[in-house]
């Protein structure tokens, strides 16, 4: 007979292991015999042909997609490392401010955010153009686009992974260790190489995971900034388009391996040492900047900072505001209204993207509320075999790059099983709002995790000695001491999910279609006023649900990281 504490455990399993088995686990072995399968028949041509003398446009793609991401993960950590060192390390007039606005750009989706620098910065662009008359010059002295248009994207939207990471890792570190260095005659520099740095290391890794994973699915800036430029996931896309998703399947593992490489990589480097300190910290320590001269450069960079990360923003709310007609061969908009808007509110129709993004994105986090408390609580709580094959799995989806889940979601839903409960999900409204809580799952769980692993286990002893039953001391005392970290990445979940583009690209139907599509479908008909009003419209979303959250349930999007 199993003791009580074995059955819960088991029931309390049985759950993930299904949902894991059945939609992250399935799915992606669906998508690898799918690969070694040439017109019905097992066969290894998809790979011959892969990396044949005829797959050069595969093999550009994948090199492309490795050193942008390698790239993107050099030009992030250069920004973001040094930004969160001084917000965080040094105190000067408006500091707080400074550095609530360094995460703005988390709040502007992929698709938006290509879409402002390309009138901000492109051939035609805003600030070329303004330098250009400014100067009386011939013509514009810089444009971005193609690599560089990538390269420039990426580090302002990917940056804040490496800040937040960096400034939390910054407030948990003990300030005596680095008195303690300077105490024995190390300097400045010294002590941040051998001191901080090292400790820093855990979260940079994690940063740098994020940011690779994410510019390996990077959809957005290759398709709009840099047309006939190869990367892995727009060939995925048009191998998917082509209708050969045989060779789609087959991208799509080529893209798995390199970024499970990577991961597995960055796991090495990192355990390479212990990190732990031996001591608890005291708090955020910060030097007061006494110094006039440098107080004034803080404050000039941090306002120069703010411009350049609020421009993108500024950019979007000026083309929304221009209407239709209004900006075509002349240098500047000539005029500003807001026809625009008023186009979205007399059409009931043009709100069905809106409403659809709310929807799956609503129905996705739930999901991984629920999932993510669970789960969470089984892997930090609870003993039992096979639990570190259990964690992997859970992470699968965060180390999968969005297009391949898109495509893993395709290949095992296209047809009629247990897990869809005999039905055929894609091309139906259901498929996107289960893509979004398969590739949103880790986020709730690491968070939920890192929570649960501060609790001390004699709470919940405590609340059971006095007679509370298992589900009630969880549901009365567990649950309210993990909820900012369930509600702080279930919030970093519904923000990623609303600006959604490389999975809903290859997944939605027309009556599912969510903002990010709308707005590529504006801009292919050059509706650039509509496009940009539905633009700010999905940062105004992501925007509330923030400032909710961080207002009335004091969570925000950096504590999920």
């Amino acid at each position: 007979m199993l003791n009580a504490q074995k059955r819960k455990t088991i029931l309390l399993l049985i759950p993930i292991i299904l949902v894991l088995v059945g939609y992250v686990l399935y799915p992606s072995i669906e998508t690898m015999i799918e690969s070694f399968k040439r017109n019905g028949t097992f066969s290894l041509e998809n790979y011959q042909d892969f990396f044949g003398e005829k797959a050069n446009a595969n093999l550009e793609a994948l090199w492309n997609s490795v050193w942008i991401s390698l790239l993107s993960v050099f030009f992030s950590a250069l920004i973001g490392i040094p930004l969160a060192y001084i917000f965080n390390r040094y105190d000067f007039p408006g500091r707080k401010f400074f550095s609530s606005i360094a995460i703005m750009p988390i709040v502007l989706p992929s698709l938006v955010g290509v879409m402002a620098f390309m009138y901000l910065y492109g051939e035609a662009g805003l600030i070329p153009n303004m330098i250009k008359d400014l100067f009386r010059l011939s013509e514009v002295p810089f444009s971005i686009g193609g690599i560089s248009g990538i390269l420039i994207v990426h580090a302002y939207t990917m940056y804040p992974y490496f800040y937040m990471t960096t400034s939390s890792a910054l407030n948990n570190i003990d300030p005596s260790l680095e008195e303690s260095a300077y105490n024995l005659g190390a300097n400045r520099f010294e002590v941040f190489w051998k001191i901080t740095f090292p400790l820093l290391t855990p979260g940079l890794v994690a940063a740098s995971l994020l940011v690779f994973m994410v510019s390996m699915a990077s959809f957005s800036a290759p398709f709009l900034l840099a047309g006939g430029f190869r990367v892995l996931s727009l060939q995925i896309y048009f191998s998917k388009m082509n209708g050969d998703l045989e060779m789609a399947a087959t991208q799509s593992i080529i893209l798995t391996v390199v970024s499970i490489s990577f991961l597995l990589f960055m796991r090495w480097y990192q355990n390479r040492r212990d990190y732990r300190m031996a001591s608890k910290g005291i708090g955020a320590h910060r030097s007061e900047v006494n110094n006039p001269f440098l107080k004034g450069c803080m404050v000039t960079l941090g306002i120069l900072a703010m411009i350049i990360l609020l421009l993108p923003h500024a950019t979007l709310l000026i083309l929304s505001l221009v209407p239709e007609g209004g900006w075509t061969w002349q240098t500047y908009p000539q005029s500003f209204n807001l026809e625009n808007y008023r186009l979205l509110f007399d059409d009931p129709n043009i709100w069905d993207p809106v409403r659809n993004s709310l929807i799956m994105s609503f129905i996705a986090c739930i999901g991984v509320f629920v999932f993510g408390i669970i789960t969470s609580y089984a892997l930090v709580k609870r003993k039992f075999i096979g639990k570190n094959l259990l964690d992997i799995l859970v992470m699968i989806p965060w180390v999968l790059p969005a297009t391949v889940v898109g495509m893993n979601m395709i290949l095992a839903f296209n047809k009629a099983s247990i897990f869809s409960f005999g039905h055929i999900l894609v091309g139906t409204f259901w498929i996107l709002p289960l893509a979004y809580f398969v590739r949103f799952i880790p986020l709730v769980v690491r968070s939920t995790t890192a929570v649960l692993e501060q609790m001390d286990d004699s709470i919940e002893e405590a609340a059971q000695n006095l007679g509370a039953k298992w589900f009630y001391t969880f549901r009365r005392v567990v649950i309210p001491i993990i909820m900012p970290g369930v509600l702080s990445g279930t919030l970093l979940a519904f923000v990623q999910a609303v600006g959604e583009f490389p999975t809903s690209v290859l997944l939605y139907t027309l009556g599912n279609r969510p903002i990010s599509i709308e707005i590529m479908n504006q801009l292919r008909m050059f509706n650039m006023g509509q496009a940009a009003a539905y633009g700010m419209i999905q940062v105004g979303l992501i925007a509330i649900v923030m400032i909710i959250s961080s207002k009335f349930f004091k969570v925000k999007a950096d504590n999920a990281l």
